[in-house]
């Protein structure tokens, strides 16, 4: 499921969205699925989008939290904390598409 919401996001990704951060742990079992997101996709969204700043912010102990940063400086974050690859991928898609 993460591979198509990846797909589907393509290169529109900056359509609504002027900056993504990861902010996760290494070792933390409840970051699992936001390092299998980045691991399994993060590649494929930078090919699709070279020139948007997709960051992956790693630190001991943090809880997993998506950001996303619109027009005008308004930001909105989510924690996906204990969320499955799939769930990171959905939860991104949500972000990308509201304003």
């Amino acid at each position: 499921m993460a591979a198509s919401v990846v797909r589907t996001l393509g290169s529109s990704l900056g359509r609504n969205l002027r900056e993504v951060r990861l902010h996760l742990s290494q070792s933390c079992a409840g970051s699992q699925g936001a390092r299998d997101f980045v691991e399994q996709h993060y590649v494929s969204l930078k090919k699709s989008n070279p020139q948007f700043p997709f960051l992956i912010r790693e630190c001991s102990g943090v809880r997993a939290t998506l950001w996303a940063r619109y027009g005008h400086g308004r930001e909105a974050s989510v924690s996906v904390e204990n969320m499955s690859c799939d769930q990171v991928a959905a939860t991104l898609s949500t972000l990308a598409h509201s304003q």
